[in-house]
């Protein structure tokens, strides 16, 4: 069964956890999707992941585009959600409703998620109008990372915290159908999920909110220089595929690899026309 804004919704009043991933490619899509997870989020993550970027702020449209394109061909029931990136909407609603427009018709996704509180509603309010579906994303904004000084949990002080409240409510009222929560203190999360009819999607958040949302190579161990206190690793991926790495390397090195069992041949009669 396909997921959409109706069923999404329909899960926070059932109280059925939404899951979300990350996903930047057909392959991975693929799995995602088999294994039943509802959202697929092709994040401007994809700038550190996938490209090698320090940070997301220097992912592009065309990015963004191309790796959606790639998620929505591997996935069928999976509600496929794309980042806007960096400057595809701050400076003006024309910029944002048609960058927007490029990630459904270019990309197929089925919504948008841009960063920000009130100062983006008017951005929000302008795609909800043309038939876009968008999910806010308060909190840790990683596009706002110059302005913050760093990656640091946010809404820590009463100020803070209520104007993380009272931005829920306006992206909400500007027509947001959903809201990513990143590094809040968890009992702010759980009180904005409540203060909103719409579902909250928690990453460093707490398990109060409507569903989680985590990057797949953090989830499954691909990276170790650095892990994140909201991070489980589910699996060991990593090694796993290093290990792989190692093996593949040795055999070919020794000639185990490939085998008969992994070769083509040839009738004796036919070489034997050969000079």
């Amino acid at each position: 069964m396909k997921n959409t804004v109706l069923t999404l919704r329909g899960q926070k009043e059932s109280q059925d956890k939404i899951t979300m991933l990350t996903c930047y490619d057909y392959s991975m899509a693929k799995l995602m999707d088999e294994a039943g997870i509802n959202v697929l989020l092709i994040g401007d993550s994809l700038g550190q992941v996938m490209l090698g970027y320090e940070d997301t702020l220097s992912v592009t449209m065309d990015d963004m585009i191309h790796h959606t394109a790639a998620v929505a061909r591997g996935a069928k029931n999976a509600f496929i959600l794309a980042d806007m990136p960096f400057m595809s909407y701050q400076a003006s609603i024309y910029d944002a409703v048609t960058n927007a427009g490029r990630l459904m018709k270019e990309g197929r996704a089925n919504g948008v998620k841009l960063e920000g509180g009130a100062t983006v509603c008017e951005q929000i309010r302008a795609i909800v109008d043309a038939s876009i579906p968008v999910c806010a994303h308060l909190g840790l904004t990683p596009q706002s990372v110059n302005a913050f000084g760093g990656f640091k949990v946010q809404g820590k002080t009463a100020k803070t915290a209520q104007k993380l409240i009272d931005d829920a409510k306006r992206v909400e009222e500007a027509g947001a159908s959903m809201i990513v929560l990143e590094c809040i203190p968890a009992p702010i999360a759980a009180k904005i999920t409540e203060s909103v009819s719409v579902p909250t999607i928690g990453i460093g958040a707490g398990v109060g909110c409507d569903g989680q949302v985590l990057v797949y190579q953090d989830m499954l161990g691909m990276f170790s220089d650095y892990v994140p206190k909201f991070v489980k690793h589910f699996a060991e991926v990593g090694d796993i595929m290093k290990c792989a790495f190692a093996d593949y390397t040795a055999e070919v090195k020794a000639g185990t690899f490939p085998t008969a069992a992994q070769t083509y041949g040839i009738a004796d009669d036919v070489l034997e026309k050969l000079y």
